[in-house]
This record gives structure tokens, C-alpha cells and sequence, in this order.
């Protein structure tokens, strides 16, 4: 008797920490997902740039001729550019149902560079503050898993580089002084 309940409890612990791992790999597979589908959408923006590249590269003449004021947001107007633009769209899957930013023709996928400007938006609002990746990524609602807080951390150091955040410490951010005060007008 005692053989079995012990064996009937050793198989109680076992199925529990199974759970427990079902719903772990559960949550990494999401973040997972949401990172593959950051990438894909960087890739998308990429294959945008290269194509518009390559018709200005193919037809000169018809790029000086004609003065566009964003090259990466304009229709191709070449019929073989917009072939291969119909090709690289996705046609459905998974991220199908998903909302379409504003300016991204990506389907499912928000637009790359609106990550940067809702933490911008965010300095503003907190001011001349440091804060962590972490608090950042709790007032965007992307504090759900470790990836998207990697996410927002790699942005901050993207912003760092590129002089629109500064770094005040070990993990620490502050918008950069505009005029006096962040995001103040200057006069």
C-alpha cells in the first residue's frame, strides 16, 4: 500500500511540474513570436528600401526628373517594381488580423520606427527623470515578458547612439535637454 501511494505522488508532482513548464514555454513561445514578427517587419522595411533603391539605380533620369519627397513611402511606379512590391506582401497567415499601422503596408506588422517615438512621447511625459527599460516598457504595456522589455532596452540604446536619450547610469535613461526643459519648444 504505501508503494503505491507513494508512486501515485510522485506522479501528482511530476504532472504539476509539467504544468508548470507547459505554461513557462507558453509564455516564451509568445514573446518568440512577437520578436520573429519585429523581425519580420524590419525585413520588410528593408526589402522596401533595396527596391527603391534598385529603381533609382535602373531609371536615373527618372529620379531627378521626378522630385520625391520620401522614397521608401512612394509607389513604385515602375510595373516591374510593383510586381515584385504585390510579391513580398504577405498573403494572410497568422498575423493577418492583426491592425495596420499608419504608413506600413506590412501586413500585421506596426510601423518600425513608431517604437522610438511612443518612448519619446514618454520622456515627455515623465519629464527630467532617470528611469529603467523596465518602467518604460510598463507605460508602453509592453512589460508582459523578458523579451519585450529586451525589446524596449535595445531601443533605448539605439536612441543613446543615436544622441535622443542619454544614458545617466547603469540602466538608466533621461530624454535629452531641448531648450531648457524636455521637449520644450525652443524659441
Amino acid at each position: 500500500m504505501v508503494s503505491v501511494a507513494r508512486t501515485a505522488h510522485n506522479i501528482e508532482i511530476t504532472a504539476e511540474s509539467l504544468q508548470e513548464d507547459l505554461a513557462r514555454l507558453q509564455v516564451q513561445k509568445q514573446a518568440l513570436e512577437r520578436e520573429l514578427a519585429a523581425v519580420v517587419a524590419h525585413l520588410g522595411s528593408v526589402q522596401r528600401a533595396l527596391s527603391a533603391l534598385e529603381v533609382l539605380m535602373l531609371n536615373p533620369a527618372a529620379a531627378s526628373a521626378e522630385p520625391q519627397t520620401d522614397s521608401a513611402s512612394a509607389e513604385p511606379t515602375d510595373t516591374t517594381a510593383k510586381a515584385a512590391a504585390r510579391r513580398r506582401k504577405p498573403q494572410g497567415g497568422k498575423g493577418a488580423a492583426r491592425p495596420v499601422a499608419a504608413g506600413s503596408d506590412t501586413h500585421g506588422q506596426k510601423a518600425y520606427g513608431q517604437l522610438t517615438e511612443q518612448i519619446m512621447a514618454y520622456f515627455a511625459e515623465v519629464g527630467d527623470v532617470d528611469v529603467r527599460a523596465r518602467d518604460v516598457a510598463a507605460a508602453l504595456g509592453r512589460d508582459t515578458d523578458s523579451g519585450s522589455i529586451n525589446g524596449i532596452r535595445s531601443t533605448l540604446d539605439r536612441m543613446v547612439g543615436a544622441s535622443r536619450v542619454q544614458r545617466t547610469g547603469r540602466g538608466l535613461y533621461r530624454a535629452k535637454r531641448q531648450g531648457g526643459a524636455v521637449g520644450a519648444p525652443t524659441l
